[in-house]
């Protein structure tokens, strides 16, 4: 089984297949970038390494990418940024002077708009998972693609889920942080939910560093909302959440952007998180079929046979960014920068985690590549909308702490 390190270079090239002597040698492709491997978002930037590190894994075992009439493998140079985005950027400069030429995302908006900006003035390709806030991908960049549609255009599928909840929910209370992503986050969402026709009472934003919640939660007893809307990060969903539970603060649904995706979250949380809501941009169980892992079934079972860390869609989302440098390389002959990155805008591509297709600007199509809405149910996260992908019915209305579990 394979293991992240946490070291502060990370630098994997997998040993390539046997090649007959005749034949060369596959080419390595470097793809630079940070992650997250210590620090306040290392959870989830670990899940997103181990999925960049799947694929390249698996890439290999495939014997290369054939483009132009050469063999090519990916080697990743990644860095820990230790989630500080001053130390990202020193990092990235760096890689960017050794001429690396194509890049991976890091986790967190704040990491990932600084980076590419360094990226994108060095006309190098960036693919990532890991940053959602439409000021990615409203100023003007051509260099960035992202596996997630911007965040104002996030919450489209989980608005149609209320929707459709018998009956409805009227009122809701979104929570968010001082952040680029956490804002155009909530401010997507009360467009979306005023726009269908629901009651937005309360739009409380958060510092960017959160530590206590109490007098939020206060406010929140008193106005008594159907649906609590958190569009935080993971460590803060999971405060947010600790300190509704400890102050007996109930609605008939929770939702937190990120953070009970993580197998960590529902662990802190126990039996507590169950009816718990969630975005969810992929599932095992989705009827995708891919050349390079077979099913969205075959990339979970792939995954489990070579990994430890249990699978959230972060390993998928981050295998995907590999796989769409794979077909770009194809489309592109080689590993020009300018040519691949002309690739990845004309992308529309099937694979495991779904349709990859990047709108002008960069970010996911939101109708092809928008999230799931999962809720956890005994433990597990069960795709509960929309109803074609649905594992299990939705639990509405949630029952209040004290009785759960």
């Amino acid at each position: 089984m394979m293991r992240a390190t946490r070291r502060t270079v990370l630098a994997i090239g997998l040993a390539a297949p046997f090649v007959a002597r005749a034949q060369a040698q596959p080419r390595a492709v470097p793809l630079g970038g940070s992650i997250p491997m210590t620090g306040a978002a290392a959870e989830t930037g670990l899940n997103v390494l181990h999925g960049y590190q799947a694929a390249v894994k698996r890439i290999e075992e495939m014997g290369g990418i054939q483009a132009g009439g050469q063999t090519y493998r990916f080697e990743l140079r990644l860095v820990d940024d230790a989630s500080d985005p001053s130390r990202a950027v020193t990092l990235i400069q760096r890689q960017v002077d050794e001429q690396v030429p194509l890049f991976l995302g890091s986790f967190g908006s704040n990491i990932v708009l600084p980076t590419c900006a360094i990226t994108e003035r060095a006309r190098r390709p960036m693919v990532q998972a890991g940053g959602g806030s439409d000021q990615i991908f409203t100023q003007g960049r051509r260099y960035v693609f992202g596996v997630f549609p911007r965040a104002t255009r996030q919450f489209e599928t989980t608005t149609n889920f209320f929707k459709s909840l018998d009956p409805k929910p009227q009122t809701f209370a979104i929570l968010y942080t001082n952040d680029p992503f956490s804002r155009f986050s909530a401010e997507g969402a009360r467009t979306s939910l005023t726009g269908a026709g629901f009651q937005v009472t309360d739009f409380v934003q958060l510092p960017a560093v959160v530590t206590d919640v109490t007098t939020v939660l206060a406010r929140i007893r008193e106005t008594r909302p159907d649906v609590l809307i958190a569009t935080t990060h993971d460590e803060h969903s999971l405060l947010i959440t600790r300190q509704m539970i400890s102050s007996d603060t109930n609605v008939k649904l929770a939702y937190f952007g990120l953070g009970p995706q993580t197998a960590a979250y529902r662990q802190a949380i126990g039996r507590y998180a169950d009816s718990i809501l969630t975005a969810s941009y992929w599932a095992s169980n989705a009827p995708y079929q891919c050349p390079y892992f077979g099913s969205a079934k075959g990339f979970e079972e792939y995954y489990n046979r070579n990994f430890q860390r249990p699978l959230a869609y972060h390993m998928a989302s981050g295998a995907a960014c590999i796989l769409a440098f794979a077909e770009a390389l194809k489309a592109a002959g080689g590993p020009d920068a300018a040519k691949m990155r002309d690739a990845l805008a004309a992308m529309d591509f099937l694979c495991f985690y779904g349709r990859i297709k990047f709108t002008p600007q960069g970010d996911g199509d939101a109708e092809l590549m928008g999230p799931l809405v999962a809720q956890v149910q005994g433990g597990r996260l069960e795709i509960v909308g929309p109803p074609a992908a649905a594992t299990a019915r939705p639990i509405w209305p949630a029952p209040p702490w004290n009785q759960r579990g």
